[in-house]
């Protein structure tokens, strides 16, 4: 299977982790307390709103750590599809659609994401399988029509 664009990332894929990335680091800035914030603070809503921040701002740094990971190390591992890969399913209703699948989620509505649980169930699949995913309402079905590497 080739994997296309640095570390198995499209070009659209890399560009859009730099954005969420950028999108986050600023959120925390502007969140984030500032150094001898929390000795001038007066009551304990102060300090409360405070500690808030503080919580917020250390999620977005895990958040900004977990994807610059991706783009370091690439945007799936051994048990994930490769960014690009296109995918063609019948559901049981006779229902066939299209979806391209993607590493970091965008606006694309045809786009699954490699780590979602439809994502993960079509890794070793390929055409004629009948693959079980998770969904909220419970576990779903669908047949593999078409798999498609990344070129």
């Amino acid at each position: 299977m080739v994997i296309s664009g640095d570390k198995g990332l499209s070009p659209a894929a890399r560009s859009q982790l730099e954005k969420e990335i950028a999108n986050l680091r600023a959120q925390r800035d502007a969140l984030a307390p500032k150094p001898g914030e929390q000795e001038r603070t007066g009551d304990a809503a102060d300090q409360a709103d405070v500690i808030d921040r503080a919580e917020t701002a250390a999620r977005l740094d895990r958040q900004i750590a977990d994807l610059a990971a991706k783009m370091e190390h690439g945007g799936y591992g051994n048990a994930q599809l490769p960014d690009g890969t296109v995918v063609s399913l019948r559901f049981p209703d006779g229902d066939e659609e299209t979806f391209q699948v993607v590493t970091v989620p965008g606006e694309d509505a045809d786009a699954i994401t490699s780590d979602s649980p439809l994502g993960l169930a079509l890794v070793g699949a390929k055409a004629g399988d009948e693959i079980t995913y998770r969904t909220p309402r419970g576990d779903a079905k669908a047949t593999v029509v078409k798999l498609t590497p990344p070129k």
